[in-house]
C-alpha cells in the first residue's frame, strides 16, 4: 500500500542518500534529498513533509542547528541518522527536538520500522491538532497556515521578515529568544557585533501591532537578553 507521506532526507553522503531514497521510494514514500543543512532548510520551507531524516555532520548548517531550526517552526517528526555514537550527541539531538536517533550503520528494515512508528504518532497528533488560527486578547488573531495577521478585525500589513519574527515568537510562547538567535533563525546568517536588524524589525512590528514596549501585550523585551511572546490566547 502506498504511504503517500513525504520524507525529506538531509545527508551529504551521496551514496547513503541514494540507498535511503531508493529504499523509501520502494516502501511507497515520496522522497526529497538535500545535501547540505541550508539546502535542507530551504526544501523544508518550500513543501510539506511528514518526516525528516537528518545527518549531523552537514556542510553549511550542521544537523543540530537544522533540527533546532525546524523544531521552532513545526512539529514534523525528526529522526537523526548519524555515525556519532557518543551519548552526548544523542542527548543533544533529542534535547533540540529530534524524536529519534539511529546510529550508522543500521538496517534498512529497522529504519523503516522507526519511521512508521513516528508517522503513526504524528497522524494521531494531526487528528487532534489545534486550529491553525489562534485568537488572543487585545484583538490579535494569527492565521499561521495562511500567514495572515489581524488586529481588531483588520489585516495587518507585515513584511516577510516581520511575519517570520512574529511567528517564531508566537509559536514558542513565553520562550525567551536572544537577538542573535532570532537573527540567525530568520535571516539564516551569523549575527555580527553591532547588528541592530532584529531591534529595528521588532520596533516596526510593535508599531503595527499597536504594542507599546513599556506596556507590552504581545512582544515583551527581556532586558539584556532579547524578546518573548506573551500574548494570552482566548479559549
Amino acid at each position: 500500500m502506498e504511504n503517500k507521506e513525504k520524507i525529506l532526507i538531509v545527508e551529504d553522503d551521496a551514496s547513503i542518500a541514494r540507498i535511503l531514497s531508493d529504499h523509501l521510494r520502494k516502501e511507497g514514500f515520496f522522497v526529497t534529498w538535500a545535501s547540505t543543512g541550508k539546502e535542507g532548510w530551504e526544501d523544508f520551507k518550500s513543501d510539506q513533509y511528514q518526516l525528516v531524516l537528518i545527518d549531523l555532520m552537514l556542510p553549511e548548517m550542521d544537523g543540530f542547528t537544522l533540527c533546532k531550526t525546524i523544531r521552532l517552526e513545526h512539529d514534523t517528526p525528526i529522526i537523526i541518522i548519524s555515525a556519532k555514537t557518543e551519548v552526548d550527541s544523542k542527548i543533544s539531538g533529542l534535547d533540540l527536538g529530534a524524536d529519534d536517533y539511529i546510529t550508522k550503520p543500521f538496517r534498512l528494515d529497522e529504519l523503516t520500522a522507526r519511521i512508521n512508528a513516528q508517522l503513526r504518532r504524528y497522524r494521531r497528533y494531526m487528528n487532534t491538532e489545534e486550529q491553525d488560527v489562534h485568537e488572543y486578547y487585545h484583538g490579535l488573531k494569527i492565521d499561521f497556515k495562511n500567514e495572515v495577521v489581524f488586529l481588531e478585525g483588520e489585516p495587518v500589513q507585515l513584511t516577510a521578515k516581520e511575519i517570520e519574527l512574529l511567528f517564531v515568537l508566537a509559536k514558542n510562547p513565553f520562550k525567551t529568544f536572544s537577538k542573535s538567535e532570532l537573527y540567525e533563525h530568520v535571516w539564516q546568517q551569523e549575527d555580527l557585533v553591532g547588528n541592530n536588524t532584529v531591534t529595528v524589525h521588532v520596533k516596526s512590528l510593535r508599531t503595527k501591532l499597536q504594542d507599546e514596549a513599556k506596556t507590552a501585550k504581545f512582544i515583551q523585551t527581556v532586558w539584556g537578553v532579547g524578546y518573548r511572546f506573551i500574548g494570552e490566547r482566548k479559549k
